[in-house]
């Protein structure tokens, strides 16, 4: 008989707890830091081989993989040769016009649909040999949820739970964690449809799933449920889970992702961090210059210079500048050449709304 040790993740505070017990032991498990107990049962031996495979699966890099993937409808081509990878622990967003493909995409990931070609990995599985071993990993939060309008907040989750071979126990902490607790025995069917939402999002973390796969997650919301699901996307992505993100709320998606691709009209036409993305497609920053007061003089020596691309009076004491880094120094100077007097200074890098209105032009 051998040890065998695991690290296990407490449903109410998300606590990591490390055990060790031997293959078919049963123990009971309290968690040191909000005292909730439960029961774990290690694998028997005769589970070894499926062991290891979980342990190989730690050590994958990227959790999902597409390759090559091809989907037709009715002779349209929705997506055509779409590859990128997903690293393990990032939050990747997948943004794109509508009818771009992000839809298609997506439920070839989840293996909603059958594609046409292609290779798409969860995990290490192959999603379309091994669909049910792909999707123990995933939590789903489609773009419109649904949910059985007849039962309660409480009752929806619990069948969810039951169906995720979760506890039931964890349910109550995420209608807290979402502020439902006070609606929780109250039919969904009368929810507003941001209710509905974060809802959903607490269906779609029940079990805590490796990987978390959300379709416009800001669906509904207001300001502090937007605020509410942001933290936590980024709590999740501390504790080691993969967030795959598609979102047409551009700021939310630069605020919180490591990595971007971006689909038009079926095909990937940039995959990178948003900063790299700018560079590549060399974007220029911009200076907010606030001055005492604009001549004339100062608008038209800045406009006359090698390297900016663009000069607007914002207001009576403002200027927007784009123009190379290396020439902002230059162009300070120019302003106080010409008598000028600067009284605040800001630089904003480009955008992601810059990156995808570049990349899709004509979508």
């Amino acid at each position: 008989m051998f040890m065998v040790a695991k690290k296990v993740k407490c449903p109410k505070c998300g606590n990591i707890i490390k055990i060790e017990g031997n293959p078919g032991e049963k123990i009971t498990i309290v968690c040191p830091k909000c005292s909730t107990k439960g029961v774990y049962i290690f694998p028997k031996k005769d589970d070894t081989t499926r062991d290891i495979k979980e342990e190989i699966e730690k050590n994958i890099e990227y959790v999902i993989q597409v390759r090559g993937l091809s989907k037709t409808y009715n002779s349209v081509k929705a997506v055509q040769d779409v590859s990128f990878n997903v690293k393990k622990g990032e939050i990747f967003g997948f943004l794109g016009p509508n009818g771009a493909g992000k839809t298609t995409t997506i439920k070839s990931i989840l293996g909603l649909i059958h594609i046409d070609g292609g290779y798409i990995s969860i995990n290490g599985y192959d999603i379309t040999k091994y669909s049910k071993k792909a999707k123990k990993y995933i939590g789903y939060l489609p773009e419109k949820v649904a949910f059985y309008d007849n039962l309660t907040a409480y009752q929806n989750l619990c069948f969810y739970a039951d169906i995720k071979n979760v506890s039931r126990d964890a349910c109550k902490p995420l209608l807290q964690e979402f502020g439902l607790i006070e609606a929780m025995n109250k039919k969904v069917g009368t929810f507003s449809k941001g209710m509905k939402q974060r809802l959903g999002m607490a269906r779609a973390i029940l079990g805590n799933p490796a990987i978390l796969i959300l379709d416009e997650p800001s669906n509904g919301l207001d300001p502090r449920g937007v605020a509410l699901v942001r933290r936590k996307i980024l709590q999740m992505k501390e504790d080691g889970t993969t967030v795959f993100i598609s979102s047409h709320i551009l700021s939310e998606i630069q605020e919180i992702c490591d990595r971007v691709a971006i689909i038009n009209k079926g095909v990937i036409v940039a995959e990178d961090s948003v900063e790299n993305l700018g560079a590549k497609l060399k974007l220029k920053p911009r200076m907010i210059i606030e001055l005492e007061e604009i001549s004339e003089d100062i608008v038209e020596t800045i406009r006359r210079m090698p390297g900016v691309e663009h000069i607007d009076v914002l207001d009576k004491r403002k200027l927007e500048v784009i123009c190379n880094s290396e020439i902002k120094a230059k162009v300070i100077l120019a302003i106080e050449e010409n008598k000028g007097k600067i009284l605040n200074l800001q630089t904003k890098e480009p955008t992601l709304e810059e990156v995808f209105l570049r990349l899709t032009e004509g979508g």
